[in-house]
C-alpha cells in the first residue's frame, strides 16, 4: 500500500506539474482557455468509461478537463475527447465508442503487434492509443523503453481486456459457470449506481466514487507489477540459466526466497528461451527457515501438476514422511502432491531427485505433458503474478 501511495503521490506530482502555470513578474497574460471537455454518456454509468475517463486526466494535455456526461450530440460536439458514446470511433478527431455495429476492434486489429483479440471497449481504446504514453509520464521511463512495454503488456492483460470482455458480454468461457463471481472491479463499479428506489438519486456522485475506485486500482496494480512483478521476472531467468547448477537433469529451478510470482516468468522463459525440456520442480527457502518444494503447473490456469511429488508421499508428515521417502527432514507433503518440505535444501533437492527419479524408472509418479503456451496469466498469486 505504502508503494501504491507512492505511486499516486508521482501522479499527482506528474498532473499538477503539466500545464501548470508560471510565476514571477512580467507581461499581462491572455486569459486563460476555457478547461478541456471530456464527453461520455449520461445514465447508469460501466468500468469501462470510467477507467477511460480517469486514464485520460492522467496525460497533461487533459489532467484539468472537465467529465461531460451527456447524451446530446450537440454538447459532445463541443467536446474534446469523447468515449463510449456517439456511435463513433475516430482517433483522428479524439472519438473512441465501440456501440456502433461496425465495430469490430481489438489489440491485435489495431497493433498487430500483440496477440489479444478480445473486442476493445472505450477503456481498451483509449489505453491502445494512450497507454504507454501514460505509463511513461507516471514512471519516468521512456515510452518506447522495455519497462513500459513489458508493463503496458501486462497491465492491458491482467487488467484492462477483463474490463474490455465484460463491457461488450464476452464470456470467460464456454458452458455454465460452477459458481457466480461477483467481485470484479465492472461488478463494484456497477454497485455504485444509484439503487433503483432511490428517492434522491446522485448518480454524478457514483461516478466520482467510482473513478476513484477504478483509479486507485489502476496505480496500485502498476505499483505492484513495476515494484514487485518485473522485478521476479530478473530473478527467474537467473535461476532458470542456473538449473543445471542445481541438478544435472535441468528440471529443477532453485529460487533464492519465497513469494516470488515464478509461474508466470516460467511458462514466458521455456518459451522465449526455447528451453529443450520443460521445468518440473521449483525449490525455494520459507519464512520459517525451512525449504518447500514444488511443482510447476501443467498450464496458467490449472492446479494440476506437471510432475506431482509420488503418491505414497502424500498427506504424511514428519517421521512417517521420511520413512517412506527415505530422507531425513521431512515436513510434509500435501495431499495432491503439488508441494512438499523439507527441513534443509539438501533434504527437499533429494526429495526432487527422488521425485525425478521414480518418473524415469516408471514409478508411480504422474507425468503431465505441458500444454503450448498461451497468452494468458497464471490465476494464483497477487493479481495474475
Amino acid at each position: 500500500m505504502r508503494r501504491a501511495m507512492r505511486v499516486a503521490a508521482r501522479a499527482g506530482r506528474l498532473m499538477a506539474a503539466a500545464g501548470s502555470p508560471g510565476t514571477g513578474t512580467g507581461p499581462k497574460r491572455p486569459r486563460p482557455e476555457p478547461a478541456p471537455r471530456i464527453g461520455t454518456h449520461d445514465g447508469t454509468f460501466h468500468c469501462d468509461e470510467v477507467l477511460a475517463c480517469y486514464l485520460l486526466r492522467l496525460l497533461p494535455q487533459y489532467r484539468d478537463a472537465e467529465v461531460l456526461r451527456t447524451r446530446d450530440p450537440q454538447l459532445l460536439a463541443q467536446c474534446d475527447v469523447v468515449v463510449d458514446v456517439g456511435g463513433e470511433y475516430d482517433p483522428k478527431r479524439h472519438r473512441y465508442d465501440h456501440h456502433q455495429r461496425s465495430f469490430t476492434e481489438s489489440m491485435r486489429s489495431l497493433r498487430p503487434d500483440k496477440p489479444w483479440t478480445t473486442k476493445l471497449s472505450s477503456a481498451g481504446l483509449v489505453y491502445c492509443h494512450f497507454g504507454s504514453q501514460i505509463l511513461a509520464g507516471l514512471l519516468g521511463q521512456p515510452e518506447d523503453g522495455p519497462v513500459v512495454t513489458a508493463l503496458y503488456d501486462k497491465l492491458y492483460e491482467n487488467f484492462v481486456e477483463e474490463i474490455d470482455a465484460i463491457d461488450n458480454g464476452i464470456a470467460q468461457a464456454e458452458g455454465e459457470p460452477r459458481y457466480a463471481v461477483t467481485t470484479t472491479l465492472s461488478a463494484r463499479v456497477a454497485h455504485l449506481n444509484p439503487r433503483w428506489n432511490d428517492p434522491r438519486p446522485d448518480p454524478e456522485a457514483g461516478f466520482r466514487r467510482a473513478t476513484e475506485l477504478v483509479g486507485s486500482e489502476f496505480l496500485e496494480r502498476l505499483d505492484y507489477y513495476h515494484g514487485a512483478w518485473l522485478p521476479a521476472r530478473a530473478l527467474v531467468e537467473e535461476a532458470v540459466r542456473k538449473r543445471f547448477q542445481v541438478d544435472a537433469s535441468g528440471a529443477v529451478l532453485e529460487l533464492p526466497g519465497g513469494g516470488c510470482p515464478w509461474k508466470e516468468h516460467v511458462f514466458r522463459l521455456e518459451q522465449e528461451l526455447a528451453l529443450p525440456t520443460p521445468l518440473q520442480l521449483v525449490l525455494y527457502p520459507d519464512g520459517a527457515g525451512q525449504w518447500r518444494l514444488q511443482s510447476v503447473p501443467a498450464g496458467p490456469h490449472t492446479f494440476q501438476s506437471r510432475l506431482p511429488l509420488p503418491e505414497p508421499w502424500r498427506g504424511l508428515r514428519d517421521e512417517p514422511l521420511s520413512l517412506v521417502t527415505g530422507v531425513p527432514g521431512c515436513v510434509f507433503v500435501h495431499a495432491s502432491g503439488f508441494t512438499g518440505g523439507n527441513r534443509t535444501r539438501e533434504g527437499a533437492l533429494e526429495m526432487a531427485r527422488r521425485t525425478l527419479a521414480l518418473r524415469d524408472g516408471g514409478g508411480r509418479a504422474e507425468w503431465v505433458t505441458p500444454p503450448p503456451h498461451q497468452s494468458a496469466s497464471p490465476q494464483k498469486g497477487p493479481w495474475g503474478g
